[in-house]
């Protein structure tokens, strides 16, 4: 137990670690607190009730983390080399997210016949632009928690989400007897408005200014044209990799009846969560990357060996527990989420492999390769679940997203065993803004 706890406080002296297993701890928290959320939610409001509340919830992601996810990559890859430009980077990302993910927002309300049932509630004037709002409120609190990644604070998105999470559950509750129509999503978006605020006290009043004041010397900030570059190149890649988490279930949402979206979505977003740890370890590279890509290969070997060690007792868990897990919620949720929960947490071990190559070509700015990549996959994932759709229904999610995972992870693995063997990034070892650059 005492070489454990070393290994452990060892892990966490270096920032690649001590980031990654943050943002891990991040997603365990939301987790465990996301279970209770949807437990009391279907505790407390109608079947029918839950399925839209997860619909509602489902779109207004959709439109805000296309959008703040697709600048993700460009955060935690030239934050950590902004310099004196760290404010002003931040707040364009924080506003380009926000505007664009708006303006999708608008087309969607605009076009709202063609969505089906589930999402004409927000057919009014008052639920169109509190729907807004919330997609407004959400990209912003999405890009946030890659913020402090890139500043290297990520140790504190756990915390924010911890509160975020017990807040909501509490409003939740008070929302079932207050507002038994709707009262789902507004638990959802309040505390998530008030969560900006300190969050973005800390960053803007501590932590940029902290960091510009020991990083701006010896970096010269990125030109606004090497940014766009690189998201030239990243910004498709990371919509087509967003649509896989987003844009499927809003499709599924549009082909079946609210209850039973309401099951299938408990399922996908257990199964998401475990995803987003393989997620959560690549983006600590990437930003680590930045800061020395000297050292990305052995870095993208101990991301890769931390990974699986921590992933795989959860896969198991999910696999083998399914069912158990899945009846909490009641035994419809079991009968028809098992197979996909299972089929989706099987897909994870090749997603750690694309997730890490990935982290290595973003870290190295590979932005064409990158793109590639990640709309190969989407296409993938797309292609084959409306195709296994009209057999499988919702489970061709997770067929769709297991067969699609394996394929790019067998297409990509030589490059990636390269990298791990060679320590080769075909790079230079001192780049732009890393001391000692000219």
């Amino acid at each position: 137990m005492s070489r454990l706890w070393q290994r452990i406080l060892h892990d966490l002296s270096n920032p690649l670690f001590r980031n990654g297993y943050a943002l891990m701890a991040n997603t365990v928290i939301t987790a465990t607190l996301g279970m209770g959320y949807w437990l009391l939610a279907a505790h407390f409001f109608s079947p029918e009730e839950f399925g839209r509340g997860q619909a509602t919830i489902t779109a207004m992601r959709l439109f805000a983390s296309l959008m703040a996810l697709g600048f993700q990559g460009a955060i935690v890859t030239f934050l950590p080399i902004a310099g004196r430009r760290t404010p002003e980077f931040i707040l364009r990302g924080y506003g380009v997210a926000a505007g664009a993910g708006g303006a999708a927002a608008v087309g969607f309300l605009l076009t709202l016949p063609m969505w089906g049932k589930t999402y004409q509630a927000l057919g009014g004037f008052g639920p169109g632009l509190f729907f807004l709002g919330s997609v407004l409120v959400w990209a912003v609190f999405t890009l946030q928690d890659y913020v402090l990644v890139g500043l290297r604070k990520a140790t504190w998105v756990p915390l924010n989400n911890l509160v975020f999470g017990v807040v909501k559950m509490g409003l939740l509750v008070a929302m079932a007897g207050a507002l038994p129509s709707g009262g789902i999503f507004v638990s959802w978006i309040v505390p998530t408005a008030l969560a900006l605020i300190p969050v973005n006290w800390f960053i803007f009043g501590y932590a940029v200014p902290k960091y510009v004041r020991e990083n701006s010397g010896d970096r010269e900030p990125p030109q606004l044209r090497e940014v766009g570059r690189f998201l030239a190149g990243d910004f498709p890649g990371q919509l087509s990799m967003m649509a896989i988490v987003y844009l499927v279930p809003v499709v599924i949402a549009t082909q079946v009846g609210e209850a039973t979206f309401g099951r299938f979505s408990m399922a996908h977003t257990l199964a998401s969560m475990i995803e987003l740890l393989a997620m959560n370890m690549a983006a600590s590279l990437t930003a680590e990357g930045s800061f020395d890509r000297s050292r990305l290969a052995a870095n993208s070997r101990r991301a890769l060996k931390r990974a699986f060690l921590l992933i795989t007792p959860c896969i198991v868990v999910a696999i083998v527990a399914a069912p158990l897990i899945l009846t909490i919620f009641g035994k419809e949720f079991a009968a028809e989420g098992t197979t996909l929960l299972r089929l989706m947490a099987l897909a994870v071990f090749p997603r750690v492999l694309i997730e890490v190559y990935l982290s290595t070509l973003r870290a190295q700015k590979l932005a064409k390769r990158l793109a590639t990549i990640q709309i190969g996959l989407a296409g993938l994932v797309l292609v084959s679940t409306v195709s296994l759709f009209p057999l499988a229904k919702v489970n061709a999610v997770g067929y769709g997203v297991l067969l699609s995972e394996l394929l790019m992870a067998a297409f990509i693995f030589p490059g990636l065993r390269k990298l791990l063997k060679f320590g080769e990034t075909g790079q230079p070892s001192v780049t732009q803004g890393s001391p000692g650059a000219a």
